[in-house]
């Protein structure tokens, strides 16, 4: 099996890791702790550092790059747009975002979407939505519009979001926050329904959990949370950032439970990693509360954006990689079971999106990954117990069973 997949290559080392990484300490702001390899090449699911070594890409940059690094036909969509027309604001109109907007909303099953650039700006985005709908249509007083999320969520690091983590370390330092949020626990739909008042605009929540550890609620709640939210006027928006676009299976992972929400958040995968692109795609009563100057965005909705976009999206189609990523999320939880490691608590996850939850007892998950790094493999640890694998949904049985061998490598070796 080794000898099929190389984890070299005859690559120029144009800059030593440690020189690279020294300048971004020396340079940078310290707001992450990444792994000790400095990348410079991608192609498929494959990445390679500075100096020459392959690895295989199990992390995706969080579900960004579905489509496999450097895709050739995403890429030659951004080169052929970006020789006519890359950017002119929303000053004016552009031939390309049109399409775009059609394609998300048909693929999604909305009626309109605004295009934003990151994850973030959606979620903030959203917020903005449900709010002035509490207020204009429902009928909340002003200032008392209320929004329930649930616990341990992960929806981006603003002074907006953060104002409604559980997480102590995305807070400290940071307040005041925005008043107006309830946290309830994940998976509970009773707690949800206790919780909203006549005050309650929305219920915001990720369909599963993924900076929390891939965490997959109860089978029905989302749809009991939709029952819920319809029976009591209140709009549901569900943060697809990660989960949207095939990595569970399905376009979004709330089709699982057949659950069409008010408004989808949708990011990452949309740039066919290789732009930023995000929005929020909504249905019409909830979107039309948005007027000339009520929000914005100068590259929202840019014409290279757009095209990048539209080409991710048709390859979501054409190359059927939603049953690309149930097929081979069976095959790869399929065979991490068979590992049968004693420092592996749990296996979960939902299509190419799963976590290891390790045992610290045994070994921490960033030392899991730090090894693994070490064999030509990228994952990454989050909340010190969970590994999460989620390779580009290109990924082959072959390519899976090259970093299930260096994972059992790891595993059994503790």
């Amino acid at each position: 099996m080794d000898s099929h997949i190389s984890t070299t290559a005859a690559m120029p080392r144009s800059a030593s890791a440690q020189a690279c990484m020294d300048l971004e300490d020396r340079w940078g702001a310290h707001n992450y702790h990444p792994l000790p390899v400095v990348l410079c090449k991608g192609e498929g699911v494959w990445l390679w550092d500075v100096e020459g070594k392959k690895y295989l890409d199990m992390m995706s940059a969080y579900s960004a790059v579905s489509h496999g690094h450097s895709n050739p036909r995403i890429v030659s969509a951004l080169i052929e747009q970006v020789n006519k027309l890359a950017m002119c604001s929303r000053a004016y109109h552009n031939d390309v975002m049109p399409r775009f907007l059609e394609k998300v909303c048909k693929m999604t099953g909305m009626d309109r979407m605004l295009p934003m650039n990151t994850g973030a700006e959606a979620v903030e985005t959203a917020l903005k939505a449900v709010r002035r709908w509490g207020y204009q249509v429902k009928g909340i007083p002003a200032n008392k519009a209320e929004i329930i999320v649930t616990s341990h969520n992960f929806h981006g690091r603003t002074i907006g979001i953060i104002s409604f983590s559980s997480e102590t370390s995305y807070q400290e330092g940071f307040g005041p926050f925005l008043q107006g949020f309830k946290a309830v626990p994940f998976g509970d739909v009773k707690a949800i329904e206790q919780a909203i008042t006549p005050n309650t605009c929305a219920v915001i929540t990720e369909p599963i959990q993924g900076e929390a550890g891939i965490i997959v609620p109860p089978p029905g709640w989302l749809k009991q949370v939709a029952e819920v939210c319809q029976k009591n006027n209140v709009m549901l928006v569900v943060d697809e950032v990660q989960s949207g676009l095939g990595r569970t299976g399905k376009i979004l992972a709330c089709e699982h439970e057949n659950v069409s929400p008010d408004a989808v958040i949708l990011g990452k995968a949309l740039g066919g990693g290789v732009f930023p692109v995000s929005g929020l795609a909504g249905k019409r009563h909830l979107m039309d509360v948005f007027t000339p100057g009520s929000h914005g965005s100068t590259f929202g909705g840019n014409p290279l954006g757009a095209a990048i976009a539209i080409k991710a999206l048709e390859l979501l189609e054409e190359d059927h990689m939603c049953e690309r990523s149930q097929e081979m999320g069976a095959y790869l939880k399929k065979q991490l079971h068979s590992i049968g490691s004693k420092a592996v608590r749990e296996i979960r996850g939902l299509g190419l999106w799963i976590g290891l939850d390790i045992d610290p007892n045994f070994i921490s998950a960033r030392h899991v990954c730090e090894r693994l790094a070490k064999l030509g493999v990228l994952s990454k640890e989050t909340h010190e117990t969970v590994v999460r694998l989620a390779p580009p949904l290109v990924i082959t049985k072959e390519e899976i069973d090259w970093g299930i061998h260096r994972l059992r490598q790891v595993l059994t070796e503790i």
